[in-house]
């Protein structure tokens, strides 16, 4: 077989093989290899010039190269990326000390073919490097599918539990969301506050204008809450007209009363509705816990109905700041409406 016909043979066979003289010169690259080098011919340059051996360790020389014929070569490219490649020497002829040094990736086949652009018409048919990539591409696809899916079930569980915490009326928090907010306030060491907030004359406007008169007056009482209050804050509705207002990192009484006082004042003014006006206010109950305080939640959400009541008892449309003394007054039967004005009027 003459030496233009094995090179052909060769590069269809073996497309990542070179041939090399008996002074280690690349005499022939084939197309894959030489691929990888397309700006720098391979032909001419010693073996050894473009090639570090990394294993066995003891080649220092082609002719320590030579000695090493069918025994498995670790090597690297020296020009970057520095690909990794496997190879195995045989001699070509024995009469001129020719060899032939087969190389293929190995296990950084994906690396390979990301940074050489390399295709299935860069591998031998037979290549079983080509079946890799196919199986690389299939469970590529298979994960890629996975994390859609994980994605839209965790969109989907997301949603779900949005929606387990919301009131689907006036998109507050629910009851549900207000415990687990308040569970989590009530077992650290901050200040906050709780306010209780219930409609006067709700039920007047959904007797005498009808439920969707009072759907329309809910949903206008979200969004004041809203807006009178942070970002950082939590407005629940937590039941047909009562709502809370939990508010994190309170630093003082005047803050609740200021708050307090923008809400029932923006209550108070009538809403529209298909031309009648509805016309509501709001009684508040504010508990403020400071830092130190650990009252369980049941304690904390009984202390805010107990001031809650003081201001519909003190004529409504104010607000109560929580104190023991409301707690033995309303045990007796009597509650201080004095205490309910100060608080408020002010």
């Amino acid at each position: 077989m003459n030496a233009l016909l094995c090179t052909d043979v060769l590069d269809v066979l073996c497309p990542m093989h070179l041939t090399l003289n008996a002074t280690g010169h690349i005499t022939h690259a084939g197309p894959t290899i030489q691929k990888m080098r397309a700006d720098v011919p391979m032909v001419g340059q010693r073996f050894l010039e473009v090639f570090v051996v990394k294993r066995p360790r003891s080649i220092a020389d082609m002719n320590d190269l030579r000695q090493a014929t069918d025994l498995k070569l670790h090597l690297e490219l020296r020009d970057a990326p520095r690909t990794e490649l496997k190879g195995i020497m045989v001699p070509a002829t024995a009469a001129d000390g020719s060899m032939i040094v087969n190389l293929s990736f190995g296990i950084s086949i994906l690396d390979g073919v990301r940074d050489y652009s390399l295709t299935n018409a860069d591998f031998a048919a037979t290549d079983l490097a080509i079946e890799m990539l196919y199986l690389v591409e299939a469970k590529t696809a298979a994960m890629e599918a996975s994390r859609r899916l994980n994605l839209r079930l965790q969109g989907a569980k997301i949603a779900a539990e949005e929606q387990a915490f919301t009131d689907t009326l006036t998109g507050l928090k629910n009851r549900r969301a207000m415990d687990t907010v308040l569970s989590r306030l009530v077992a650290g060491n901050s200040s906050f506050a709780v306010m209780h907030i219930d409609l006067d004359y709700f039920k007047a406007v959904n007797d005498t204008l009808g439920h969707a008169a009072g759907d329309h007056v809910l949903q206008n009482v979200a969004r004041i809450m809203v807006e009178e209050t942070r970002d950082t804050d939590v407005v629940a509705r937590v039941g047909g007209d009562e709502f809370t207002v939990i508010l994190p990192d309170v630093r003082s009484d005047d803050i609740l009363r200021r708050v307090g006082r923008r809400i029932i004042d923006r209550l108070e003014e009538p809403m529209p509705f298909n031309g009648q006006e509805c016309r509501v206010s709001a009684s508040i109950g504010t508990v403020w816990i400071q830092s130190g305080d650990h009252p369980s939640m049941e304690a904390l959400l009984s202390n805010a109905d107990v001031a809650l009541y003081a201001s519909k008892h003190a004529g409504r449309a104010r607000q109560t700041l929580y104190s023991p003394e409301l707690r033995d007054s309303a045990n007796a039967g009597i509650l201080p409406i004095g205490r309910s004005e100060r608080l408020n009027k002010h």
